[in-house]
């Protein structure tokens, strides 16, 4: 949650934002949050729990990533 908000703070397309799970459940049910931290990337992708700064840079790059562009990419 922490790193999300300080790339939000680092660039004008990022937004971030925390949601208590517990203080907004119909949140927590339209995003099927089981388990937290639960990162959800324009309302498709999603990153459960935490991970090094590095994994979830690497996660949150490939969620953005078009799926065309990472068939390439792996050849």
């Amino acid at each position: 949650m922490v790193l999300a908000h300080k790339m939000a703070m680092e660039s004008d397309k990022i937004v971030a934002e925390a949601i208590e799970a517990m203080e907004f459940p119909e949140l927590a049910r339209q995003y099927s949050v089981m388990a937290v931290p639960r990162t959800v990337i324009n309302d498709h992708a999603v990153i459960e729990g935490a991970m090094p700064e590095p994994v979830f840079v690497r996660e949150v790059l490939q969620a953005l990533t078009p799926p065309d562009s990472q068939k390439s990419e792996e050849s």
